[in-house]
């Protein structure tokens, strides 16, 4: 599991001076791409070499509003990898106040040249890191 730290620009608010919700996703994302860096996967990296990974999946509770200026701390593990998906979750909280304010989970798969790909069927060696990722985090 990694941490991720966030702190909230005016022009994400909305009107009634809270996190517009819709932010949050750009969050995970931002938070996923440095987890990925992390665990020797970085994403500009996978791109290179014709993989992608879209969100096929997204599910997000809103607990505790977040306003300008406070500081989202972003725990990031995998919850599931099997070689061709991938479950990351997502816990949000004030750093300041430690309020839980956001539990997430995003699923992606793979694709290399339009069509689906499997880490795993092609020793691919990414596969490995994503196996030690989900191992630690599932600890």
């Amino acid at each position: 599991m990694t941490k991720y730290t966030r702190k909230i620009n005016y022009h994400e608010t909305d009107k009634m001076g809270i996190t517009h919700h819709s932010n949050y996703i750009k969050f995970m994302e931002e938070a996923r791409v440095q987890y990925l860096e992390e665990i020797g996967m970085p994403f500009e990296e996978v791109e290179r070499k014709g993989i992608g990974s879209p969100v096929v999946g997204l599910d997000i509770d809103y607990k505790t509003p977040t306003e300008f200026a406070d500081i989202l701390e972003i725990e990031v593990k995998v919850l599931g990898y099997n070689g061709l998906k991938l479950e990351i979750g997502y816990v949000m909280k004030n750093k300041k106040t430690g309020a839980l304010c956001v539990t997430a989970h995003s699923r992606h798969c793979f694709l290399k040249d339009g069509k689906l790909y499997n880490f795993k069927r092609a020793a691919d060696p990414y596969d490995e890191l994503m196996q030690k990722a989900l191992e630690e985090d599932t600890k």
